[in-house]
């Protein structure tokens, strides 16, 4: 059996493993979204969010989707378009239990990070909870004091964003990205 990471697009029959690591992660916190939530974020913008496979299991996943500066997504409710943005929120990033502390959340922000560069994304943004922001700080996140989430985030949630480094040698893993300079929403039935 191959422990290989794989880093690829989200698929439909990844849903159930999806929402339970988000379960898992966030129930006890009252942060979990629920899956209509989860699956609106990805049909907006599917080529920014991605689940990472060791060998054959699903070992985690990102969920992230252009929004304006100091915004972020309602917990209580689904996407409906895709905003046109030069910003790339980091929603979500859960690595399963029995996969942390390998480096997997790193390959997948570096993944995220690759992405973003290619397809012309100035920053990504994030909302720290449930005292995460040490974690992110280490990785080049900074916070924005005048930007509070709301409550829905927890007690201390933290607005942070990071610039996306200038343009490297590298590509991402998945292709199909959305076309650079997209500045139309699209609105979704």
């Amino acid at each position: 059996m191959s422990n290989e990471a794989r880093i690829r697009r989200i698929a439909d029959g990844d849903w159930d493993g999806i929402v339970a690591m988000e379960s898992r992660a966030y129930a006890d916190l009252g942060l979990s979204e629920g899956r209509a939530a989860l699956e609106s974020r990805v049909r907006v913008s599917p080529t920014t969010c991605c689940a990472l496979d060791l060998g054959p299991r699903l070992a985690g996943y990102l969920l992230a989707l252009p929004y304006p500066m100091f915004r972020y997504p309602d917990l209580d409710r689904t996407e409906k378009f895709a905003f046109p943005s030069r910003n790339l929120h980091l929603h979500d990033l859960v690595i399963a239990e029995g996969f942390r502390r390998r480096g997997l959340a790193q390959r997948l922000l570096h993944h995220l990070t690759t992405v973003a560069r290619s397809h012309g994304y100035e920053q990504i943004s994030l909302v720290a909870v449930a005292g995460s922001e040490t974690f992110w700080s280490a990785r080049g996140f900074a916070g924005h004091e005048g930007v509070v989430p709301p409550g829905s985030y927890g007690p201390g949630a933290v607005y942070m964003t990071r610039a996306v480094p200038g343009d490297r040698t590298g590509k991402p893993e998945l292709t199909g990205a959305l076309p650079r300079g997209s500045s139309s929403q699209k609105e979704l039935g």
